[in-house]
């Protein structure tokens, strides 16, 4: 799977639910990450994925992104929360940079799983995952529908020992759940594609 082929099929799944005038409009006025961008995530991410990396060349991102005097939000992904029917923007170099670190916030969630886990509330978190917060590594691409309030995606470079590096971690608001969904990002752009882009709907 590459990003130029995600994307073909994800234009193909606008048109057949008639929202190709919204798709076309959003890919007229963006473009792609500058040369200056990539450096800066390939030096902070030294194994970006590429197929991701494609994608922010052809567009850089969907979650209020300013291009020229517009402010576009536009779905992008998907997950496994609500059968794959919650929506996803793609998120930009600037945001990816921006929340370099935000694994760290995932501290608190760590300790009440392994000191006060509750078995109705959680929180609950996949063994793929190292719980260690000081030595996550983990890249930002995707927020939710909701600004990332309910749900976010990550690339994961350092799982637990059951885990595997750059697999797709999924967290979920309420009750908090961090869940792998996928072993690597072409693995879950494969997945999205064969659950025919179900959080794409014709009232988006």
């Amino acid at each position: 799977m590459n990003g130029e082929l995600y994307i073909k099929k994800l234009k193909e799944a606008y048109e057949k639910r008639g929202l190709a005038d919204k798709w076309n409009h959003v890919f007229d006025i963006a473009h792609g990450i500058s040369k200056e961008d990539k450096e800066l995530l390939l030096k902070e991410y030294p194994e970006f994925p590429s197929s991701l990396m494609e994608i922010l060349e052809m567009i850089d991102g969907t979650y209020w992104r300013q291009y020229r005097d517009e402010e576009v939000t536009h779905y992008f992904f998907g997950s496994d929360v609500d059968d794959g029917e919650y929506p996803y923007y793609l998120c930009s170099a600037k945001d990816i940079m921006d929340n370099k670190d935000s694994a760290s916030n995932f501290g608190d969630l760590f300790y009440y799983f392994l000191e006060e886990f509750d078995e109705d509330f959680g929180p609950f978190i996949d063994d793929k995952i190292q719980m260690d917060a000081d030595k996550l590594k983990w890249l930002n691409f995707s927020d939710c529908m909701n600004n990332g309030g309910t749900s976010s995606l990550f690339v994961d470079f350092t799982p637990s020992e059951k885990g595997t590096k750059g697999q797709i971690v999924r967290y979920l608001h309420d009750p908090d759940e961090l869940k792998v969904i996928a072993d690597s990002f072409d693995e879950f752009l494969e997945m999205l594609i064969e659950n025919d882009f179900r959080f794409i709907h014709e009232d988006d």
